[in-house]
């Protein structure tokens, strides 16, 4: 499929499902090889519809060049070799999305140790490991985007007094304000290499299955779920840029109607 990022290679992230499939699928509608990489092969949770193999199918459907590729973020080893995989299948590496995420219950006094070590692992320690082996290649091809996707959860609310308490939810603000300062930092870092660091959030929440599962009846579950085109859009559009583009951190919405897409 011919298009503005034809011979580039990308690899996506929680690309099973919901944003993560549809960045994928405009990455590939826009000419790009996309590595549809996720934990999973078979569904096991009707709650939780989509394969790697489902949306790599859905690419190829709509006549664009993709590859199934395992990966668990929490494996050092799984992401390491989901690289190499793509760089044997398609000889280098130009794009990479850090859009696999969790969310995790409770509040300081009630969450469970096990949960905090889950969402550091996946949702930071992840896209820094997926950055580390990608980097190589990106330098050797000369040039590079990395898209980090984030959330309204990492914008600093300012101080108190609040015109309401919420409970519940600050650990993933945590996560995601983390991934933004670094993406600015390692901006800094990499704009000498010809490769973009930017950050990229939902404007709101989009229903996707992954937002809704904790809520979702198991055994009668909504599968009436939100599409993410336009984080699929804005994705496309930041990875079309020169490395002038770098260190923004933006949202979906405002870019697809400000850029006019």
């Amino acid at each position: 499929m011919a298009g503005p990022l034809d011979g580039r290679t990308a690899i996506v992230t929680g690309a099973s499902r919901g944003i993560g499939e549809y960045v994928a699928r405009s990455l590939a509608a826009d000419g790009a090889r996309v590595a549809v990489a996720a934990r999973t092969e078979e569904v096991s949770d009707s709650r939780l519809p989509g394969t790697i193999h489902t949306v790599t199918q859905r690419i190829k459907d709509d006549g664009g060049e993709a590859l199934a590729v395992r990966m668990d973020m929490r494996d050092a080893d799984s992401i390491k070799d989901g690289v190499q995989k793509v760089v044997d299948e398609w000889g280098g590496l130009e794009i990479i999305v850090n859009n696999a995420a969790i969310l995790v219950p409770g509040t300081i006094e009630t969450v469970q140790e096990r949960h905090l070590d889950l969402i550091w692992q996946i949702d930071l320690r992840g896209p820094l490991l997926l950055i580390k082996y990608a980097l190589p290649h990106m330098k050797a091809a000369g040039r590079g985007h990395i898209v980090n996707v984030s959330s309204r959860a990492g914008v600093f609310p300012g101080p108190g007094p609040y015109p309401e308490a919420r409970s519940g939810g600050a650990f993933y603000g945590m996560v995601k304000s983390g991934l933004e300062r670094y993406s600015q930092g390692l901006a800094m870092e990499l704009q000498d290499d010809n490769i973009s660091v930017n950050v990229l959030s939902p404007q709101g929440r989009i229903k996707t299955p992954g937002n809704v599962f904790a809520s979702n009846d198991r055994e009668n579950p909504d599968l009436e779920f939100e599409d993410a085109w336009e984080m699929g859009k804005g994705t496309a559009w930041i990875c079309q840029q020169g490395i002038e583009f770098t260190g923004h951190i933006l949202f979906d919405q405002d870019l697809c109607r400000e850029r006019g897409l």
